[in-house]
């Protein structure tokens, strides 16, 4: 697993840290998962829960309050209590609290029983989990989902990030799925961020959680720093400058 952190840019801190799949050879998550066959599906998740884990209690920094934040792959959990189990043990195994972790499923996975997925959100939030929604805006459920049932998170997908400071379609776009999250109660993330411009722009539209390759970009089994530290102003609440951050991976 690679960890990429997700910034908080109002509490200027790291939020938490996506765990990432990836080859021992540096392989990326595309050509990992492409060698998993149906078959292996359900247990190759659950391999990759423990490990995100295991890693996690590790290596991340004692008295922090952060998140790990997980993919899974809902058409491979067959019965939610049950695929809980192995997650569910190794969060006590590696005394690392239930309430610091958030489970993402993407959009890019075709779910054809929106039942099933409320069935396993349901689950998932007995256990003090987080939910989120990946890739939001790019795949195939879309606003259906949110019909359906009300995830904690939603992370705005890259392709309505790339270049939105130039871009009035990716504006409108972003301006209403901000103004629905906030009707919903839901948080909003922007993910797939690689220009101070973008970010700007998306932080003076309200958001405050933001992941991409301007802030850090996934380091293997390793924390890594976020590159730069925006500075806020008390009375407009947006950045004013940014300068480059040292320090700790908390910074």
């Amino acid at each position: 697993m690679a960890f990429q952190p997700i910034y908080d840019a109002v509490e200027d801190r790291v939020w938490g840290y996506e765990a990432l799949v990836r080859g021992v050879s540096g392989e990326g998550a595309f050509e990992v998962l492409s060698r998993v066959s149906a078959e292996q599906k359900y247990r190759f998740d659950q391999d990759c829960r423990v490990k995100a884990i295991e890693l996690a209690s590790r290596l991340f920094p004692a008295g922090e309050d952060l998140k790990l934040s997980i993919n899974f792959m809902p058409n491979a959990v067959y019965e939610p209590a049950a695929c809980l189990r192995a997650t569910l043990r190794a969060a006590e195994r590696y005394s690392f609290p239930t309430s610091s972790i958030m489970f993402e499923f993407t959009e890019n996975e075709e779910v054809t029983d929106t039942a099933h997925l409320t069935n396993i959100v349901t689950e998932y939030r007995k256990h003090g989990f987080t939910t989120a929604i990946d890739d939001f805006g790019a795949g195939h459920a879309g606003l259906g989902l949110l019909v359906e049932f009300q995830p904690d998170l939603i992370k705005i997908d890259m392709k309505l990030v790339r270049g939105i400071d130039n871009s009035p379609s990716r504006q409108a776009v972003v301006t209403g799925i901000l103004a629905m999250a906030r009707e919903l109660g839901i948080t909003v993330l922007a993910e797939g961020v690689e220009t101070e411009d973008e970010f700007r722009h998306l932080a003076a539209g309200g958001i405050r959680l933001f992941q991409g390759y301007w802030f850090a970009k996934p380091v293997f089994e390793q924390l890594p720093r976020v590159q730069f530290v925006p500075v806020w102003t008390s009375s407009t609440g947006s950045p004013e400058s940014v300068s480059p951050a040292a320090g700790s991976p908390g910074k």
